[in-house]
Order: C-alpha cells, then structure tokens, then sequence
C-alpha cells in the first residue's frame, strides 16, 4: 500500500472537524512520543496569523487561521503513520490522493504557503473586521459610544473609517477605529 523509503519526510495536508485544529496536532504531539514515531513525524503545522478583535469589549490580539479545518504536516508516509493518523478523534482526513494513499504537497506549493505565513508574522496585526461604503454601524467605544451611522469611507491599511453620524441634527464626519464601531 503506502510506502516511502526516504528518510526525509514530506508534508501532508489533514482535513480536520471545525474548531479541532490544535487538538489534532496536541495528539499528534502526544502521539510521537507515545508510539516512537519522532523519525517518522517530524512537525505539524497550523497556518495562522494574527488579528486585532474586540472581545468583551477590549482589544485583544488573537490568532485566526488561514485555512481553517486544515493543518500542515511533515512525516515519512508508510503504513504506520497513516493509520494513527487517520484514527485520531477529530481527523477527517488527508486532503490529497486517493483513500490510503495521500499525495503530499508539492515542494512549491508547500513554499508558498510558507512564505505567506512568515509574510503575515512580519506584519503589525489588522482587525479581523472589514467595512465598505454604505454599511450601516453602530459606534461602540468613544465619545460617540451608541450613536448610529453609515460607512462614508473605510481604509484598510490604516484601520480607519470614516462614519457619518448626525449629531444635534447635522450630519457630521467622525473618523473612527475600525475597532471602535460594529456592523449593524
């Protein structure tokens, strides 16, 4: 069936349940050490990068994940280590190929999701929410906390948008955080 006689390994791409990401790969860690397979399975990789989110009303940087429900890992394919593998709760499984036989990533597909990751690290934090013109927000953190308006401009790249909001009935330009207002 599955056999690989180099002794360097190739990655392999695991199709997990939603939110089992880094349960997987805490079991595949556990699992190295517990069946011996360090020289068969050598890193397991989530693809992340990081965000700015609100939560419980403060700002927090938390890790989200480029592809969701996926996880990257570098191993020898034999017998052995494709039946741990896809008997771990939560594993669907291989992404590639056909059943008992997965295809690994090519070497330059693997590189460009590489570089997109170390891309992504080098970079500051954005907020995981994006506005366009025309959306209607509320403002949630400020002087203008509860007031209500429409998207007139979003920036992206500064994490800025400009929302019309009418205060004393005019209707007035307040430039805003993206974190500062909230989809509505």
């Amino acid at each position: 069936m599955i056999e690989n006689n180099k002794k360097e390994g190739k990655w392999y791409v695991i199709n997990t349940y939603t939110g089992y990401e880094e349960k997987v790969k805490n079991y595949i860690e556990k699992l190295k050490e517990s069946k011996g397979l360090d020289n068969k399975i050598f890193e397991v990789l989530i693809p992340y990068n990081e965000v700015i989110a609100l939560r419980k009303g403060k700002k927090q940087v938390i890790e989200k994940d480029f592809f969701p429900s996926y996880i990257l890992i570098n191993m020898i394919m034999d017998d052995e280590t494709y039946w741990n593998l896809k008997n771990i709760q939560g594993v669907m499984d291989f992404l590639c190929g056909n059943k008992e036989n997965p295809v690994p990533l090519q070497k330059k597909e693997f590189e460009k999701i590489k570089n997109m990751i170390d891309k992504k690290k080098e970079e500051e934090p954005q907020s995981e929410i994006f506005f366009k013109e025309g959306d209607r927000v509320r403002i949630i953190d400020g002087p203008f906390d509860n007031f209500m308006g429409i998207v007139e401009d979003a920036d992206e790249a500064k994490q800025k948008v400009r929302v019309m909001v009418t205060i004393f009935g005019r209707i007035t330009p307040v430039e805003l955080d993206f974190l500062q207002v909230e989809k509505v």
